[in-house]
């Protein structure tokens, strides 16, 4: 049983629903201290605020039914996937119950000829991979982490692959969506296209659980590439990797992958990974199609790398090549905790217009310079997208004021060069003040409809994304 005291900090539901949850999912719910904690906020100084209880569903229609349980109580309702995003999604500020998908593992179809496949939200993008390796098929979004689908979904993940196969709003289909109410909503189609009615793929797709818990999703495939070549180029400065980018975009050149390390961070993964890469800013690269397509994109990106000074390109054909290469920009985040053990980073996410990229990322480490922070920066730069992770002792309130007044710094600036407050990691808990700065009151309005239509009673992982009261800034 249950302990007697788990629940005796919370006042924010009748403890009549833990009971009645219990009494229906038995040892699938737990209050344990530790468990809940790893369903809070790990990963980033973000606070972790764990829920009063997790459950461990399988099923759609089980989903459901805690959804008109805690509905019934007034009982916030967080949905869980792995617990690998950066900005509070999973955090529970009110106390309520954790919904664990982990346990809805099932790759419902594939359909081979329509390039889909339908799966339940607690499969993740590695596990889906493998099952379609030997149809010659993949998923392409890499956001790094082996995340869930459903959270994926949730979070409009992106990752390195982004520049070629586009983010999840693009890739998701239709899925199951368990709302507000308890009711289960089927929504979007396999057709190609469709006209019919509001989008609600795309509505749901970056709701990060505030409007309802995604349990199915129909995706998009691709096929596997012929030939897949992967490499290195370094540079004298950041901004010639930049604009080398903006180049190889502007030319049209289908590139798969282009990611920016600079020279701290390249510094950080020779420690963490035992490379040897040359400690300048670098581009790392992938291209996808034919031998002779390949090898025509290599020719021509090598051209246009050595314009803007770039060394010679060091390239790998062969898998565990690719693979070591990647796995160290996978790894980048822990790689760059490394060069300040103790210390937590802030984590960013700016994506600004690609013609603005070099000038963007050039004046965030002229600024990390000034201010005395070290603070790593990669990024997904075929579209813009950056991330800077200024490392800071969280024990010392002036390294942490001045820590998020270079925060408050780079998201500004980059809204001053037509970006936005996040590429990829969305909003959450702790980018809501600057979705204040983004966008004007008759959009925030927009959002704030939406929640409250969809979720009247606002349990759906309440305190993210849009601040239903008064604004902050």
């Amino acid at each position: 049983m249950m302990p007697a005291d788990v629940f005796q900090a919370s006042t924010r539901g009748p403890a009549a629903v833990f009971a009645a949850l219990q009494a229906r999912f038995g040892d699938r719910v737990t209050g344990n201290a530790t468990i809940r904690e790893q369903h809070g906020n790990a990963l980033s100084e973000v606070p972790n605020q764990p829920p009063d209880l997790v459950v461990f569903p399988e099923s759609t229609e089980e989903v459901a039914e805690i959804v008109r349980c805690c509905r019934a109580a007034g009982v916030p309702i967080i949905p869980f996937g792995t617990g690998t995003s950066f900005e509070g999604h999973v955090n529970a500020p009110f106390g309520g119950v954790s919904v664990d998908l982990s346990r809805l593992k099932s790759i419902l179809a594939v359909h081979d000829v329509d390039l889909q496949c339908v799966v339940e939200a607690g499969v993740t993008r590695e596990e889906l991979n493998r099952s379609l390796r030997d149809r010659g098929l993949f998923f392409p979004i890499d956001p790094g982490a082996d995340a869930s689908l459903g959270g994926m979904a949730a979070t409009r993940a992106s990752g390195t692959n982004a520049v070629r196969y586009g983010t999840m709003k693009d890739n998701v289909l239709a899925m199951t969506v368990v709302l507000a109410d308890g009711r289960i909503a089927r929504i979007g189609g396999r057709a190609g296209k469709s006209a019919a009615g509001y989008d609600l793929v795309r509505l749901m797709v970056g709701s990060e659980g505030t409007l309802g818990i995604i349990t199915e999703l129909t995706l998009r495939l691709h096929g596997l590439p012929e030939q897949v070549a992967a490499g290195i180029c370094a540079f004298p400065t950041v901004k010639a990797a930049c604009d080398t980018v903006i180049s190889t975009i502007q030319l049209g050149i289908p590139i798969a992958r282009i990611e920016l390390l600079d020279e701290v961070q390249v510094r950080a993964c020779n420690a963490y990974s035992a490379l040897d890469l040359p400690e300048q800013p670098l581009l790392c690269v992938e291209f996808h199609g034919s031998p002779v397509g390949v090898g025509d994109q290599i020719e021509r990106f090598a051209e246009i790398a050595g314009e803007y000074g770039g060394g010679e390109l060091q390239w790998a054909v062969e898998p565990e090549r690719r693979s070591a290469l990647w796995r160290a920009r996978h790894n980048a985040y822990w790689a760059a905790r490394g060069l300040r053990p103790g210390t937590k980073g802030i984590s960013t996410d700016v994506c600004v217009p690609i013609s603005q990229l070099a000038a963007c990322v050039v004046a965030t480490k002229e600024d990390a310079a000034r201010s005395g922070i070290i603070a790593p920066i990669v990024g997904h730069v075929g579209d813009g997208n950056f991330h800077c992770l200024p490392l800071i002792d969280q024990g010392d309130p002036a390294e942490v004021a001045n820590g998020r007044a270079f925060v408050d710094r780079l998201v500004r600036r980059a809204l001053a060069f037509g970006g936005t407050t996040t590429g990829e990691h969305g909003i959450g808990q702790s980018n809501m003040k600057y979705l204040e700065v983004e966008f004007e009151e008759p959009a925030l309005d927009m959002m704030r409809a939406v929640k409250r239509a969809l979720d009247p009673d606002n349990l759906m992982n309440p305190g993210k994304i849009v601040r239903l009261s008064a604004p902050m800034l």
